[in-house]
């Protein structure tokens, strides 16, 4: 590989990028041009052989990205969707090919029973759950407060917040010590735009959701951390900013582009490995270089 390949100023597309719009829950296929997952670079070293992780919005995004490193590092993963069937066969097939098991999941976390239900699969399926990442998020832009519906509000706090909420508490009965629970935040729980004001409010409450819990978890021997990102590259940009937006995704930051999902990887990684066995209660921003006030 050479030296350019290996540089992200010029192995990572900037904007402008095709003006493009998908209706919910929007498709990984169908992006213009297609988010970096991993397939192609990510390269495991067994930190976490004989695991077990599940991953809400696995299917796509930084879900795939993560469970395509989970697996490539010996784990096996659930992973939890909504209905985007042709993105979780996606999934299921690199994580297949790194000769992992893969039980895909679909279903609406805004239900209590289908956290649990997702939970009590896990175990069945692999004995054992020792990674549980609170992925999946659901968001719309609004042009002010007043024009967001109350269906609309009540899907942001049910898929960002309750269902993180559900799986933890079924999931910290069943796990053992050494475990690890990753819940993903946001730069916009630290400098929200009001555009995003339901998805920023439950972004912040997760980072004070995962540091309370931290502290109850730690006493099982189980650590709970959180991931922030900026912009990313993944469907959930088409879905929810205006096609004009999503041409210009990310170009403000100082890398003057979104990360692409395989870049957020690593970070889960080292959250879900024994390497970070004394690190819990913290949020690790993944920014581009965008700094929270």
């Amino acid at each position: 590989m050479t030296a350019e390949a290996n540089d992200p100023r010029t192995r990572h597309p900037k904007p402008p990028f095709p003006e493009q719009h998908q209706d919910f829950p929007g498709t990984e296929s169908r992006m213009d041009p297609r988010p970096d997952y991993g397939q192609e670079s990510y390269r495991g070293h067994e930190r976490l052989a004989g695991r077990a992780a599940l991953i809400t919005g696995g299917d796509s995004g930084i879900g795939r990205a993560v469970a395509t490193a989970f697996a490539r590092e010996g784990a096996d993963v659930l992973i939890s969707y909504f209905d985007e069937d042709a993105d979780a066969d996606e999934t299921v097939r690199v994580i297949e090919e790194a000769g992992r098991k893969c039980v895909p999941v679909a279903g609406d976390i805004q239900e209590q029973s289908h956290c649990r239900d997702l939970i009590h699969r896990a175990m069945d399926e692999f004995g054992r759950l020792d990674i549980l990442l609170n992925n999946a998020a659901f968001q719309m832009t609004r042009n002010s407060i007043v024009e967001i519906p109350p269906d609309e509000l009540d899907r942001t706090i049910k898929t960002n917040f309750y269902a993180m909420f559900y799986l933890c508490q079924a999931a910290l009965p069943v796990m053992q010590p050494g475990s690890s629970i990753i819940n993903t935040a946001s730069i916009e729980a630290f400098t929200p735009i009001p555009q995003l004001l339901p998805y920023a409010a439950t972004k912040a409450a997760i980072v004070n959701f995962t540091k309370a819990l931290a502290k109850e978890a730690i006493q099982k021997g189980i650590r709970v951390n959180a991931v922030a990102p900026g912009p990313v590259w993944t469907p959930l940009i088409p879905y929810s900013f205006p096609a004009e937006h999503v041409a210009s995704q990310g170009s403000s930051g100082p890398m003057q582009r979104p990360a692409q999902p395989a870049e957020l990887a690593p970070v889960y990684v080292l959250l879900a490995s024994p390497e970070a066995s004394y690190i819990t209660g913290e949020v690790y921003g993944v920014t581009g270089g965008e700094m929270p006030v």
